[in-house]
């Protein structure tokens, strides 16, 4: 799956009580509940990597879930520019523009996505006029994109890295389940127990029992 699908997949998932479309969100919001889920499922502490630049480096990173959670402005939902209103970009916008190949072309049709009742009949942007825009946003929506700066104590370069949260919880949702399969399948051989057997242990009498099993 695409990570806008996965992330839309994930909150629906997590928030079955929400009835409004989730693609519809801004993506700041969909990052806040993202970041909820991700605390409630795998602690406040998001641990990762990413390689250097320049010399590919394996770097650490670790950050506060539950910050995150907290780092959005849900009151803010359109901004003003030269007389123009924009909305938030969502899920929906950015699937829109998700086949453009050329990253400019990509930019002002997001952004035509986002006019909201436009005054002047505007359907082109200066490179100014996009940079005033994307700040405008960024400063509306601060977790729309989460940019993780990095200093390699091995080569010197300094770069930054964007947190993409889709990906990030997919990959440990799939690690985890990998992980109850494969507990599954020993504690079945073992034991002979079902699977809803299995899943319905807690998580310490399933390691107390797989301990018995690996002694």
């Amino acid at each position: 799956m695409h990570p806008l699908d996965q992330g839309v997949l994930a909150v629906q998932a997590a928030f079955p009580e929400v009835k409004e479309s989730i693609a519809d969100w801004p993506i700041g919001k969909r990052n806040r509940a993202l970041a909820e889920l991700r605390c409630a499922a795998f602690g406040g502490a998001l641990r990762g990597w990413t390689a250097c630049r320049q010399c590919g480096e394996k770097l650490e990173f670790e950050l506060d879930g539950r910050a995150l959670a907290r780092g959005m402005n849900e009151e803010a939902t359109r901004v003003e520019v030269g007389g123009e209103m924009y909305r938030l970009p969502t899920s929906r916008d950015l699937a829109a523009v998700a086949g453009e190949n050329d990253a400019v072309a990509a930019t002002r049709r997001l952004l035509r996505e986002c006019l909201a009742d436009s005054v002047t009949g505007k359907s082109d942007w200066s490179e100014e006029e996009i940079d005033e825009v994307g700040e405008r946003m960024a400063a509306a929506d601060p977790l729309a994109e989460i940019r993780l700066t990095f200093d390699c104590p091995v080569c010197g370069d300094a770069f930054e890295d964007d947190l993409d949260l889709p990906t990030f919880l997919w990959a440990e949702m799939a690690a985890r389940a990998k992980r109850l399969l494969s507990e599954v399948h020993l504690l079945a051989s073992a034991y002979g127990w079902s699977e809803s057997e299995i899943l319905g242990l807690s998580a310490v009498r399933r390691e107390f029992y797989l301990g018995m099993v690996g002694a």
